[in-house]
């Protein structure tokens, strides 16, 4: 059993609380740049102040509305700056905010609604709201509805006008460091999702000993800035939305991943990004596809191996000569062109939610883009550990942050201490003792390795492992991982259980797919090409990949492709884009029992 411990670097005080920064900053700068926000399509500054005055005119139209000390209050809504200023708000008053991803059927909704017992809730549109009212019948408890959009959040502001500024200070410094902030759900791979109660300690605790501790040098740049683009209902982001706050640093908001979104870096420059791996899988894929059509795809790939040498040479503490001219004239053919489609700023990414592969990550630091990666979950406030810049090292999700303990339990699974662990699950005693183990150890559920230095390698979710007829253990993830970071894939999900091999079902990325009909001069859709066997060879160079990092026993030897994606509305995904291993293998049982025919 091996276990790491960093000491604490900051201490959260008693009294601390998460708008304490807010308040302070608009009384100390409040001409001082806190965020910048869309208005017409151009980016305008909003200072200290003016982000401390719209949490506050939320805030007083609570406390009329009859939003007491300790009362739940949902918020439903892509990312954007209104966001942000009603979380603060909610927590303003003292009260639990309760995230809703926008995209969540009326059925979650009225679960987490109801489970969380929440007495109102923000949407962002008129239908978001018609969604809420029709599952209202079962929420005894739900008393306002408030939409976001047009001029409805200021009508609702309004409401609050006759409350005394000594009134809203009074009900923002009531409570202590260890009173509950938000109530995340969990994305509910099996069963109902459940409330994970995250206190201000814990976030306050999370936020600077990660600010201060391996994020430090993103966090210290002169003119720091981000652009937030992923649900803030998902523990991540909403660390991130945390941390720039606490940090001084400037946050945007947008409300997509999309096409439209890397337009956007190009104008708001960030000096730092925060993405999961797919969005940096799109911006590889994209960047080689443009290079091959112009045709300049011969000059990228020489140039992505150049910047994969540079990193591994980088990472073993010598760069030689012939490897660091090559690497500088890739520097102006190439690799200065991607950066500036990020906004020309960014030297530094953060990255989440699941595993980037080591090939990305050092194409990334070759490139000039160091991607940090960490891990964590909802109930751990997000990180518990972190790779740091000047130690980063790809492949592991490095050490636990200062004042985080990780120990490696005798099965396997990874084991966490420290004030960034959640107090429990929301009215659910009996699966909060079951998170824990008798000395008080969470139980992450995630299989992992330490290494002499502290730092973290997850190998596959305990409840996923495969055992196959043969009675070996696979853990789908790590070739999951590698397949899906394939241009032409979207998802991937590995089969065996009690089987005599090892198979997969693939689906197709919409987007890729388009470009390659172009370069092989096919047509239809991925239904029409689901059985060609051109598309069929290509993947299978994604599935010869990854069986390169695996043994023969837990290689996949058959694979089908989907004539459909698998998505959060089909049923087959989280809002936060995990799998539903149980409803794909359901969904698609005729297409499983086919591969195994023979």
């Amino acid at each position: 059993m091996r276990e790491y411990t960093r000491p604490v670097k900051v201490e959260i005080s008693q009294n601390a609380r998460l708008t304490d920064t807010v308040f302070a900053r608009a009384t100390e700068e409040p001409t001082a740049v806190a965020l910048r926000r869309q208005e017409s399509g151009q980016w305008r500054d909003v200072t200290c102040k003016e982000f401390r005055d719209d949490v506050a005119a939320i805030a007083k139209a609570l406390i009329a509305a009859g939003i007491e000390h300790g009362d739940r209050v949902g918020l439903m809504s892509r990312t954007r700056y209104e966001w942000t200023t009603i979380d603060y708000a909610i927590w303003a008053v003292g009260g639990i905010t309760v995230p809703i991803y926008e995209t969540s059927s009326e059925d979650q909704v009225e679960w987490i609604l109801g489970n969380s017992g929440s007495k109102a809730v923000f949407v962002e549109t008129p239908e978001h709201a018609e969604r809420v009212r029709q599952a209202q019948s079962a929420l005894p408890d739900l008393r306002h509805i408030w939409v976001i959009e047009g001029n409805a959040l200021s009508e609702f502001t309004g409401t609050g006008t006759e409350v005394e500024d000594s009134v809203l200070e009074e009900r923002r410094t009531a409570g202590n460091v260890d009173e509950l902030a938000t109530l995340i759900y969990t994305s509910g791979t099996t069963g109902r999702p459940k409330g994970c109660e995250l206190t201000h300690r814990n976030l306050l605790f999370t936020t600077h000993n990660v600010n201060h501790g391996p994020l430090e040098r993103i966090y210290i740049v002169e003119g720091r800035s981000t652009l937030l683009f992923l649900p803030l209902a998902h523990s991540f982001a909403r660390m991130i939305q945390i941390s720039c706050i606490e940090s001084r640093t400037i946050m945007g908001h947008f409300p997509t991943t999309g096409p439209e979104l890397i337009d956007q870096f190009s104008v708001f420059k960030p000096t730092f990004l925060l993405a999961v791996p797919r969005v940096f899988e799109k911006v590889y894929n994209k960047a080689e596809q443009k290079a091959t059509s112009e045709g300049k795809g011969k000059i990228f790939h020489a140039a992505t191996e150049t910047a994969i040498a540079y990193s591994r040479a980088l990472a073993s503490g010598h760069v030689p000569l012939s490897l660091r001219l090559k690497h500088s004239l890739f520097a102006k053919l190439v690799y200065s062109k991607l950066l500036d489609r990020l906004g020309g700023e960014a030297r530094y990414a953060v990255s989440g939610g699941s595993a980037l592969g080591e090939r990305l990550g050092h194409f990334f630091r070759g490139v000039g883009l160091n991607i940090i990666e960490g891990y964590g979950l909802t109930e751990t406030s997000a990180p518990t550990s972190v790779n740091d810049p000047d130690r980063n090292k790809i492949g592991t999700v490095g050490t636990p942050f200062p004042g985080v303990s990780i120990k490696i339990a005798e099965d396997g699974e990874v084991l966490c201490k420290g004030d960034h662990v959640m107090r429990g699950y929301w009215d659910n005693p009996k699966a909060t003792e079951e998170a824990f183990d008798e000395d008080g150890w969470y139980r992450t559920g995630d299989l992992g390795s330490l290494d002499d230095d502290g730092y973290l390698t997850i190998t596959g979710r305990k409840k996923e492992i495969i055992v196959t007829a043969a009675g070996k253990n696979v853990a789908p993830a790590v070739i999951e991982d590698r397949i899906r970071s394939h241009a032409l894939v979207s998802q991937c999900m590995v089969i065996g259980d009690n089987r005599n091999f090892v198979s997969a079902l693939i689906t197709i990325d919409p987007e890729a797919l388009e470009f390659w009909k172009g370069q092989n001069s096919k047509s239809g859709d991925v239904a029409d090409l689901a059985e060609d066997p051109d598309l069929s060879t290509a993947v299978q160079e994604a599935v010869d990949s990854a069986n390169k990092a695996v043994s023969r026993a837990e290689s996949v030897r058959k694979f089908k492709i989907l004539p459909v994606d698998f998505s959060e509305e089909g049923g087959q995904m989280t809002a936060s884009l995990k799998l539903k291993r149980h409803v794909v293998a359901d969904h698609f049982s005729k297409e499983i029992e086919e591969l195994y025919a023979e």
